[in-house]
């Protein structure tokens, strides 16, 4: 039955645009189109334990890490992104799984942070990029989480640049509802430590979480799943009281076993949490922030580059020490 519904789907997506587009807010379910999560086939755990068979700790990285189901990262770094994401999307397809992917280039991406600065050139050049992202995935099934940290990162930023920054959300989730009308995308709000749910309801709705599936939450982080599941629920109270409406949420769990101990940066003594799934007090827990990686030259991971595998790293967070 889902490879009809799918069929069905790869059909329609080649008829004219104008008799295709439906609103992400109102597409069919992907996760009713799959059976269970993608496994990325070349996650850092995989691709580290495969190359390191010996070492002592690839077995736990294998049997904790390697083999669950965790988003894939697209960036500067993934080459032609419409070829990527397609190709990526693709196996998933093939393999009758939901991909999670994350879109991680927007123009001054990080630009309070500074760890994981980077990004597209220029807005327009964003636009170019998402766009192709967008259609590499077209018809299929797939669940995206759209620019972590892009809306709480507000700090250093003016308000020419925050509007500028909403353009290029808003633009793009006019870009999935054309092109991908069974894509799940979620806008990032952040974690519970960083802003309040009153500012974020209101930086959502303004970059256009109307027309997007719903939001997400703790990306990168380590607030328990309990504290995310109330800051979603405060966020929802608010957009439901100022714009009439609330939207399904979903938590990075990867790395929240021990919670927070206030610190972002590749803080010690941290463990992985729930593996991915549907439901837990969200729409999904998935692993979004991949396990072992390091958020940048900090903490656990001085001397590190952000993204980077460290296997001591992942060996300890299986453990929680």
């Amino acid at each position: 039955m889902r490879r009809s519904i799918r069929t069905l789907v790869a059909a329609l997506s080649a008829l004219p645009l104008a008799l295709a587009v439906a609103p992400s807010a109102h597409a069919a379910d992907p996760t009713t189109m799959t059976s269970g999560f993608y496994v990325d086939p070349d996650s850092s755990a995989r691709r580290w334990v495969a190359a390191n068979p010996g070492d002592g700790r690839a077995p736990a990285i294998n049997a904790s890490l390697a083999n669950t189901p965790m988003a894939r990262w697209f960036g500067a770094w993934s080459g032609t992104i419409g070829t990527a994401t397609g190709a990526y999307v693709g196996a998933a397809d093939h393999s009758d799984k939901l991909p999670v992917l994350v879109a991680y280039n927007i123009y001054n991406r990080d630009t309070c942070g500074g760890h994981s600065g980077g990004g597209a050139a220029s807005p327009s050049a964003y636009a170019t990029w998402i766009a192709q992202f967008a259609g590499g995935i077209a018809g299929r099934p797939a669940a995206v989480i759209l620019e972590p940290d892009s809306l709480a990162d507000y700090g250093c930023m003016n308000e020419a640049q925050i509007r500028e920054r909403q353009g290029m959300i808003s633009g793009a989730l006019a870009e999935f509802n054309r092109q991908a009308p069974n894509t799940w995308v979620y806008l990032d709000a952040g974690n519970p430590g960083w802003v309040s749910p009153a500012a974020m309801a209101q930086r959502l709705h303004e970059a256009g979480l109307r027309q997007a599936h719903g939001f997400s939450l703790n990306i990168s982080n380590y607030f328990t799943t309990a504290q995310n599941t109330a800051y979603g629920n405060s966020v929802n109270s608010e957009l439901a009281a100022r714009y009439g409406y609330t939207k399904p949420f979903v938590v990075d769990t990867s790395r929240n076993g021990n919670g927070s101990d206030g610190e972002w940066c590749n803080p010690s003594g941290r463990r992985i949490g729930t593996p991915t799934q549907m439901g837990g007090g969200a729409e999904m827990l998935l692993w979004i922030k991949a396990p072992g990686e390091s958020d940048g030259n900090c903490g656990v991971g001085t001397g590190s580059s952000a993204g980077q595998f460290l296997p001591e790293v992942a060996y300890k967070m299986i453990y929680g020490y």
